[in-house]
């Protein structure tokens, strides 16, 4: 068993400087925290595994394919592995869990 406290992986996250974290890495799992300052554009494009967001703390739209809604805190966005997707209008800095289907490809 992995147990790990949110706060303590967001501080992680913050003191390497990077906008993603990966802190769990399984065979078919892969889990991170994602963050996006204000008015900061999302560098991400398709990625080759199914996702799912749930967004933490702040406020934004995602763009997935065709689509754009509003998210929030406590907002679950699923997209599917090959769809362009990214967020957008981003007002509120913007911390998300992100849950990948299976081990990240090096």
């Amino acid at each position: 068993m992995e147990a790990q406290r949110l706060s303590d992986l967001l501080s992680r996250r913050a003191a390497s400087g990077q906008r993603y974290l990966e802190f769990l890495k399984a065979p078919t799992l892969s889990v991170g925290v994602y963050h996006l300052r204000a008015g900061e554009p999302d560098p991400q494009g398709p990625h080759t595994r199914d996702e799912v967001y749930y967004v933490l703390s702040g406020r934004a739209s995602i763009c997935v394919g065709d689509e754009v809604q509003p998210v929030e805190a406590g907002g679950v966005v699923y997209v599917a592995a090959g769809v362009e997707h990214r967020f957008v209008d981003i007002t509120e800095d913007l911390d998300v869990l992100v849950f990948f289907a299976g081990a990240q490809e090096r």
